[in-house]
């Protein structure tokens, strides 16, 4: 199982450095921003299986980042912390897209316990059906449609079209499909000819002719799957 990787957004200094360090010591990898523009610039170019995002921030609050995640097809979970604790601010912020809410001041262990919960539901094999725009993957059948068309595919290209789609909306670089599909944890001996070969395979089976593209090439960062190219 992966180590997760948690993304920490808080101004406060020491509630920042103190929640990284007892995070890290749950195991997980943990990189910290103290802004919403800071914040948006990690998620944007890098794989987060958590996001702990504190609602006021300076640089853009804590929905304004939510609302540019969800608006992307970003389907990170995301554990908000508040010290905000009307029903209006809680509704506000889960329509907005949180998956969690935590009022502060809070005990630790429940914040582990509740990204915990977070982290299990997301996680790969949760569930068995995938879906961005028409595009449909059966991750139990090994099955892929686009609209009413089945897409026929090797094992292999069932594995990466599988793993663009949990990362939907996120760039999801070589190095991760080595080490995640191919198991390959050493960069000696590159895969990145082969990597892209597959790619662009998957993506004239996944494409075609067919009017929104769904997979897209970063040049010098990887592939992102998502209904916008941008």
């Amino acid at each position: 199982m992966m180590t997760p990787r948690i993304l920490v957004v808080e101004d406060e200094a020491k509630t920042r450095a103190s929640l990284k360090e007892g995070l890290q010591l749950e195991g997980w990898n943990v990189k910290t921003a103290a802004t919403g523009s800071e914040a948006i610039g990690l998620i944007d170019g890098q794989i987060c299986d958590l996001l702990v995002l504190d609602w006021m921030l300076p640089g853009g609050d804590g929905l304004e980042v939510l609302r540019h995640l969800r608006e992307r097809g970003n389907l990170t979970p995301v554990l908000m912390l508040t010290a905000r604790d009307s029903v209006d601010d809680r509704v506000a912020g889960l329509e907005s897209g949180a998956d969690d809410y935590l009022t502060k001041p809070f005990a630790f262990p429940e914040l582990v316990a509740r990204s915990r919960a977070l982290l299990r539901r997301h996680t790969p094999g949760s569930g068995h059906i995938l879906q961005c725009a028409d595009l449909k993957v059966d991750t139990k059948a090994r099955m892929a449609m686009r609209g009413e068309r089945q897409i026929l595919l090797t094992p292999r290209e069932v594995d990466i079209l599988e793993y663009l789609l949990r990362y939907q909306g996120q760039i999801v670089t070589r190095e991760m499909l080595e080490r995640d599909i191919w198991r390959q944890s050493s960069r000696f001996s590159s895969l990145d000819n082969v990597i892209d070969v597959q790619i662009m395979r998957l993506r004239r089976k996944v494409d075609g002719d067919e009017p929104v593209k769904l997979i897209h090439t970063h040049r010098g960062l990887g592939y992102r799957l998502a209904k916008d190219a941008e």
